[in-house]
């Protein structure tokens, strides 16, 4: 597949609601390290006009790249989308060696963070723990230098097979959820 677009070179930011600005930033820039590098501070909302005063924080990664909040004053947090299990939605990042992964997982722990994991995802090995505003993060290891184009065809094969499989169990019956998330 190409695209139309010029190459994208990295994430900028990725911005959710939080409860509380204070609280955010005592988790990423206290617990996980992540210095706080910007806040907008405004009535409105540049980009519709909107009045909802906020702030917006941001949180830098070692990459440049930044994980962002809007406190919009209210207490409030983002409601989870009742049809989505609270282990699908989640924000993965990359540490660089499974002994940042252990003491990742001891420090949180030291915090009282509760911590799923080491888990074998085979080429990354995962924790997984929830922040202060409901948001499932994981830190991963990768387990492989980088992408062969061998992995890279595998899973454009493993893509189709799964397109064609969703289709056929469409076609046969719609899905049941299959109470505690067990498979029948």
């Amino acid at each position: 597949m190409e695209s139309v677009f010029e190459p994208i070179q990295r994430l900028h930011h990725f911005a959710w609601r939080c409860r509380d600005a204070a609280e955010t930033q005592a988790f990423y820039e206290g617990i996980l390290g992540l210095p706080l590098t910007h806040v907008i501070r405004a009535e409105t909302v540049p980009s519709t006009g909107e009045c909802c005063p906020y702030v917006h924080l941001f949180f830098r990664l070692e990459d440049g790249s930044s994980i962002a909040f809007f406190d919009l004053g209210d207490d409030q947090l983002a409601e989870p989308s009742p049809n989505t299990p609270a282990w699908v939605n989640h924000l993965a990042l990359k540490v660089g060696s499974l002994a940042s992964l252990d003491r990742a997982k001891v420090a949180l722990e030291a915090a009282g963070v509760e911590v799923l994991g080491v888990t074998d995802h085979g080429f990354v090995r995962s924790i997984y723990f929830f922040d202060p505003n409901g948001i499932r993060l994981e830190l991963t290891v990768d387990m492989e230098d980088e992408v062969s184009e061998n992995g890279i065809i595998e899973a454009r094969r493993m893509m189709e097979a799964w397109c064609r499989e969703k289709q056929a169990r469409r076609e046969e019956a719609p899905r049941a959820v299959v109470e505690g998330g067990e498979c029948a």
